[in-house]
C-alpha cells in the first residue's frame, strides 16, 4: 500500500518511515544520488548503483548495489539502511515492492519540472537538509523563469536508435525541453513512442536531439538522420541536463543557453 506523504510526487511505501533524520541512506536512483551529495549527506549513504555516477568517487567508497533494473535485495539489507530512495520509472516495482516489506522506501515519481521540486524539497526535509533544499530549489526555479522567453524550436528528442524511440507527453524530458524552449512535435504521443523512419521524416522537426543516454548517441549516428531529415538540425545533447531530475537541474539554464548559441 502506498502512503502519500502530502507532496504528491513521493511516497512511503507500505507506511513505513524512518527514524529521523535517517543515518544509513540507500539511493538506487543515479541523479537522487546526485541530489543527496549536494544536500550535504556523504557520510549518510551507504549504498548506490553501479550507474550512479556523479559524484564519482563515491563508486570508489560505496557499496554497489546492482544496477537501476537489477537490484541486491540481499546486499541492499545486509547495509541495514533506515533509508532507501527509488523511483516509479526506474526501477522494477516487483522489487522494490519486496524491499519495502523490510526496509522504508520513499518512491519517487516525476513527470515535470514543478514535480521535481517537490521532490527536492521533500527529501531535504526527510533528512534534515532544509536549508540546502530550499535554496537549491530557489535556484532552479530562478533558472527556469529566466528561460521563459526563448523563442520556440520544434524538436524531436530521441532516446534510442535501433528500433527508433522518442520522449513523448507525460515525460519529465518532454517538459524540460519546454523549459528549453523546444516545441516536442510528438508531444501527442504517449511516453517514449517506437518510431519508423518515414514518422520521424514527417514529423520534420527543425532540430532534432540525440541524447547521450540511454542510448548513447554519438556523431557516427549523425549521418543516418541527416539524411532521413536533410532540413534538420542534428545536435548532440547530454541527456542528463534533460533527465536528471534533481540538482543537475541547477545547471540547466546554462547548458540550454549554450545550446540554443548554436541556432
Amino acid at each position: 500500500m502506498l502512503a502519500d506523504t502530502g507532496h504528491g510526487v513521493v511516497q512511503w511505501l507500505g507506511g513505513r518511515q524512518p527514524h529521523y533524520p535517517p543515518q544509513r541512506i540507500v539511493s538506487l536512483v543515479p541523479s537522487l544520488t546526485e541530489l543527496l551529495a549536494d544536500l550535504g549527506l556523504e557520510q549518510n549513504v551507504v549504498g548506490i548503483t553501479k550507474f550512479c555516477e556523479r559524484p564519482a568517487q563515491w563508486r570508489r567508497v560505496k557499496t554497489i548495489v546492482g544496477g537501476t533494473k537489477a537490484i541486491k535485495i540481499d546486499r541492499i539489507l545486509a547495509l541495514h539502511p533506515d533509508l532507501v530512495l527509488a523511483n516509479k520509472e526506474e526501477n522494477i516495482k516487483e522489487q522494490i515492492t519486496e524491499l519495502a516489506a523490510h526496509v522504508p522506501v520513499l518512491l519517487t515519481d516525476i513527470h515535470t519540472a514543478d514535480d521535481a521540486l517537490k521532490m527536492i524539497r521533500a527529501i531535504a526535509e526527510s533528512t534534515r537538509s532544509v536549508e540546502r533544499g530550499h535554496h537549491l530549489v530557489a535556484t532552479i526555479e530562478a533558472d527556469l523563469k529566466a528561460l521563459r522567453y526563448l523563442s520556440p524550436i520544434r524538436a524531436a528528442y530521441l532516446i534510442w536508435h535501433n528500433p527508433i524511440m522518442a520522449a513523448g507527453s507525460d515525460t519529465f524530458i518532454s517538459n524540460m525541453m519546454q523549459h528549453a524552449g523546444f516545441v516536442n512535435v510528438f508531444e501527442k504521443r504517449n511516453r517514449y513512442p517506437q518510431l519508423s523512419a518515414q514518422q520521424l521524416t514527417e514529423a520534420n522537426p527543425d532540430w532534432l536531439l540525440l541524447a547521450s543516454e540511454p542510448f548513447p548517441f554519438s556523431q557516427k549516428h549523425v549521418p543516418f538522420y541527416q539524411e532521413l531529415l536533410p532540413a534538420s538540425r542534428i545536435v548532440l545533447v547530454d541527456g542528463q541536463m534533460f533527465s536528471w531530475y534533481g540538482s543537475r537541474m541547477q545547471h540547466f539554464a546554462t547548458y540550454v543557453r549554450h545550446l540554443r548559441s548554436l541556432n
